[in-house]
């Protein structure tokens, strides 16, 4: 028989023998003299008696009646000689097996009538290309084994190492082989005369036309490789040669189909690519993730995905290395791909698209609905009727000499205190005009859970808008008298303004002193800034500036780290604060509550932060979209898992030229309403420095909580905020009992990004 095999073949493909050829036998006997340790396995006698049975359905064709049948069909033949002899060189396996046309026969006679014998020779003329041998593998011993192609072409450059085998099923002996040999040495033992091709250094731009047609051109190409530029690459080949494309992802049951022998005009990858650039010689140099993300995500189908494969996404290069494959998903996809691909060759499946065979969705438990936190529940929103009991309650003196402003007035002095800062960019108030008085009021959009534990956080806000409310007022030669609590810390009614002439200054007690008027001018200017940079020093003169305006706020301090060693000890900090708040269901609520996806979703509510000014590349806004389910963060809890939630705070602080935290005396309301006019007063006077701010106050705000009577974290969760605390402390050298009002990053950039939006002020003023 042929056996003119080149170089590399001989690695992967047996020998025949025809012993009733001269040649051959004299090749068999030189075989079987030079090794006696050679593993014989002659069958041919039970292989011949399923074949007769095979040919003979209709016969019951008792035991004793077998070697007379046999006799018959060799018709003199001797059984030794009659056949093929198969040496697997790589094993030292010498096997007898019937005649090729026999053998195929013999071997597929179980197929029939889900294959008939006609749709069986159909099959026998058919090629595939198969790119990949992770799922590939599956795909490939699948056909082999139903027989739904003569000729497989097998493409993958890498070698088989021991974390395959979780999923390509093989032995360890195999290690360190390349995966291309290891599946057609499986092919060959199960089915010596199927053609394997190897194309060892995967497919290239330089041999995949030999690919799809070297030797005849393919019926099919079965993309299961990881490189995006072959994805892209082998689908515009195909399209040009008219060949279709299937994939099968191993999530899911998930099977893409592209028809393009039936439709060459249709765009690769369902027209999904089609935004992208699409230029080969782009692609194959995209290197980093951030490259590849965009060109990823409609491949992968990422809103599709599995909710355990979304949350493992989020722990690559944290815990796993790689997406997660199991040997059920891509046994299942081999036979997936092998049953997609014979229908498509007999004609009885014609369409294109993206399909899901989701065994997790057909065989499941009886879905228990349970209700979802959404940022649409909303807190109860406080009515006029109410504000105006609280004011006839509190009953603010008024004075001869209070004035009564215009509008436009109390217009620009609202204007310039809804512009302060709030965390979340929440807004939590409403503004009321009555009797020459401005009353500020707590008016929380929606239900926080976690982060603004006993409203700390909303009255650190209420500071930075007095604070906004008061310079503007100066700004305007007015005098102000804050009347803060006027019905106690409880209420909704937090302070009432008056107003007075500058004229009037030396005569009113109580009015607001003029200790940083100048910080005015920087309102309007003050942006929060998330962009992440190289870590810059900031002259310490201008450090001490904005500490000294933290200082006019009586009891404020300013404590600043500029160590790099410190700065990463409290980068460490803030991050694990970040994935608790994320992986709590309370602090995960807030997370929805405050995220806008979108520029139009920001535009429509005027709240929260959005996404596109949080400096995210590609990979972290995948990441971001991922974790905003929570079904997702829920199996990261079960992992005990989710570190992966820490990268980006640990990116911001490495940016940090400095972090500030900002602290009272103690913990009161007051104090955090004060400590919020010592926060804007940093801010602003950082703004006129031109140095930037972010805030990044998560893990004050979950200290904060501990100390809370209906604290909603785990006893793992206080445990390790505990500990957190208690270094956060040394780190800063404060005392538990001081007021930790807020904690910031200080920085150089050139960039300014927009100011998050406001709720317009005639939704939040009312005027009577």
């Amino acid at each position: 028989m042929e056996n003119s095999y080149n170089k590399a073949e001989l690695h992967y493909k047996p020998q025949f023998f025809d012993i009733n050829i001269a040649e051959d036998k004299e090749r068999y006997n030189l075989l079987l003299k030079t090794n006696p340790f050679i593993q014989v396995y002659n069958e041919i006698e039970g292989q011949l008696r399923e074949f007769i049975k095979v040919k003979n359905p209709t016969k019951r064709i008792k035991p004793t009646e077998y070697p007379a049948l046999i006799q018959d069909y060799l018709n003199g033949k001797d059984i030794y000689d009659y056949g093929i002899w198969v040496y697997y060189h790589w094993s030292n396996r010498l096997v007898h097996v019937l005649p090729k046309n026999e053998f195929i026969e013999l071997r597929t006679a179980a197929n029939r009538n889900k294959i008939t014998k006609q749709e069986q020779d159909i099959l026998n003329t058919k090629k595939v290309g198969i790119i990949g041998l992770s799922v590939g593998q599956s795909v490939a011993v699948t056909m082999a084994l139903e027989r739904a192609c003569s000729e497989l072409r097998l493409a993958d450059f890498d070698t088989l190492e021991l974390n395959n085998l979780n999923r390509i099923r093989t032995g360890i002996h195999n290690l360190g082989l390349l995966k291309a040999y290891s599946v057609a040495r499986e092919i060959a033992e199960i089915d010596p005369f199927i053609n394997t091709i190897c194309y060892t250094e995967g497919i290239t731009e330089n041999n995949i036309n030999d690919f799809l047609t070297n030797g005849g051109k393919l019926d099919a190409v079965i993309d299961e490789c990881d490189g995006i530029d072959i994805k892209i690459l082998c689908r515009i080949k195909a399209k040009e040669l008219q060949i279709p494309v299937i994939m099968e992802a191993s999530d899911r049951g998930t099977v893409d189909v592209e028809r393009f022998d039936l439709e060459p005009e249709r765009p690769i990858m369902h027209g999904w690519l089609e935004h992208l650039n699409i230029d080969f010689n782009v692609l194959k140099n995209l290197k980093t993730s951030e490259e590849k993300i965009p060109y990823m995500l409609p491949i992968s189908g990422f809103d599709t995905l599995t909710l355990r494969m979304k949350a493992s996404m989020t722990e690559i290069e944290s815990t796993i290395t790689t997406w997660p494959q199991l040997a059920s998903a891509v046994t299942l996809g081999g036979g997936i791909a092998t049953d997609v691909c014979r229908r498509v060759f007999l004609n009885e499946f014609n369409e294109s698209g993206r399909y899901f065979v989701d065994l997790e969705v057909l065989i499941a438990n009886k879905k228990v609905i349970e209700k979802q936190p959404h940022l649409s529940e909303r807190a109860k929103n406080i009515q006029e009727n109410e504000m105006q009991a609280l004011i006839v309650k509190a009953d603010v003196k008024l004075t001869e000499e209070q004035l009564n402003l215009d509008q436009k007035t109390i217009e620009e002095v609202v204007g310039a205190a809804i512009a302060a800062p709030t965390g979340g960019n929440a807004q939590p108030w409403k503004w009321k005009y009555q009797n020459k008085n401005l009353y500020l009021f707590y008016n929380s959009e929606y239900k926080v859970q976690l982060i603004d534990s006993d409203k700390t956080a909303s009255f650190i806000g209420f500071g930075t808008a007095t604070e906004n409310l008061v310079l503007k007022a100066h700004e305007l030669n007015l005098e102000v008298k804050s009347t803060l609590f006027p019905l106690g810390v409880e209420s909704d009614l937090i302070a009432a303004y008056s107003f007075f002439s500058s004229k009037n200054n030396n005569i009113i007690e109580n009015l607001e002193p003029h200790l940083v008027d100048e910080l005015a001018k920087a309102i309007p200017l003050r942006v929060a800034n998330r962009k992440l940079t190289s870590r810059i020093e900031i002259e310490e003169e201008r450090l001490i500036k904005i500490s000294d305006y933290v200082k006019t706020v009586p009891g404020a301090e300013l404590k600043l780290i500029t160590d790099s060693e410190y700065l990463d000890k409290v980068g460490e900090i803030i991050a694990k604060a970040e994935r608790i708040r994320l992986m709590n269901k309370g602090g995960h609520i807030d997370f929805l509550s405050e995220t806008m996806w979108t520029d139009e979703e920001a535009e429509i509510t005027k709240r929260g932060v959005a996404v596109t000014s949080l400096d995210l590349t590609p990979s972290e806004q995948v990441g971001l979209k991922i974790i905003s389910d929570w079904e997702v963060v829920k199996h990261l809890n079960n992992w005990e898992a989710g570190r992966g939630l820490e990268k980006l705070s640990k990116k911001s602080t490495l940016s940090a030229s400095a972090i500030g935290l900002i602290t009272m005396p103690e913990q009161s309301m007051l104090n955090f309403l004060q400590g919020g006019r010592a926060v804007e007063r940093a801010w602003l006077a950082a703004t006129n420095e031109k140095i930037a701010f972010q805030p990044l106050s998560i893990s004050i705000f979950l200290f904060n909580r501990l100390n809370s009577f209906d604290n909603l974290f785990s006893k793992k969760e206080v445990a390790e905020l505990l500990q957190m605390k208690t270094d956060f402390e040394n780190l800063f050298s404060i005392e538990e009992k001081e007021g930790k009002i807020f904690l910031f990053r200080l920085f150089i950039t050139d960039t300014t990004p927009k100011p998050s939006l406001r709720v317009p002020i005639k939704e939040v003023l009312s005027l009577s």
